[in-house]
């Protein structure tokens, strides 16, 4: 779960996003939607811990992110937030197992070989589990992504405008995968998008308008 409530992000004097209050709880599957410059971006990265509000506040998982010393905040973060970025940032360095294993090493957490291959079966891409991100399709890495996000049982799973280069039965397909892993993880899940095929796919929705100013549930 996580709740906003009076928030801020400026850049300078500029507003870049404001909620004024958004809740939502363990399970649950939203919609952050909005026009292209609206802060949906942002917003997730506050959610996530990645930048800091300018006035407000922020509790992901009965964590106050404002009592989160900088140097936790990386390790909180691996072990609470799985993100599904819009560039998906796959390590080309190392195959894709490995890029699950370096998640649960990045959050402190134990080898877990067994969680990594049962999820890479889940997404349907455990044959590919020695290849390098280079080596597969977008589809293929979008999945591993995904299971690169859920590997650490997070309590709330974001995602970026997942379905923004996907045709109608892939664009479902990828939401469906997203329902699928924060149900088994546990996880309160956001697709950031507007794309409008997205919307009946979710029952929640938070719609950020296209000024930053007054954010409505929907």
């Amino acid at each position: 779960m996580f709740e906003l409530a009076g928030i801020e992000k400026r850049h300078g004097a500029a507003l870049a996003v404001a909620v004024a209050s958004w809740r939502a709880e363990s399970g649950e599957a939203w919609l952050l939607a909005g026009p292209s410059g609206s802060g949906k971006s942002t917003v997730l990265h506050l959610i996530a811990g990645l930048t800091p509000p300018t006035a407000g506040r922020i509790v992901v998982a009965n964590r106050d992110l404002a009592s989160l010393a900088p140097g936790e905040r990386d390790r909180w973060r691996g072990r609470t937030v799985g993100l599904v970025p819009q560039r998906l940032h796959l390590i080309g360095a190392v195959s894709v197992a490995d890029n699950l294993r370096l998640a649960q090493r990045l959050a402190g957490l134990e080898r877990d070989d067994a969680r990594v291959v049962a999820l890479l079966e889940a997404v349907q891409v455990a044959d590919l589990m020695h290849r390098r991100p280079g080596e597969l399709s977008q589809g293929q890495a979008q999945r591993v992504a995904i299971a690169r996000a859920v590997v650490n049982r997070p309590a709330v799973l974001l995602a970026d405008e997942p379905t923004a280069s996907l045709d109608d039965e892939h664009a479902a397909a990828a939401l469906e995968l997203l329902r699928a892993q924060a149900l088994e993880a546990g996880a309160t899940l956001v697709v950031a998008s507007h794309d409008a095929r997205v919307r009946p796919l979710l029952p929640h929705a938070f719609v950020l308008p296209a000024h930053a100013a007054a954010p409505r549930p929907a």
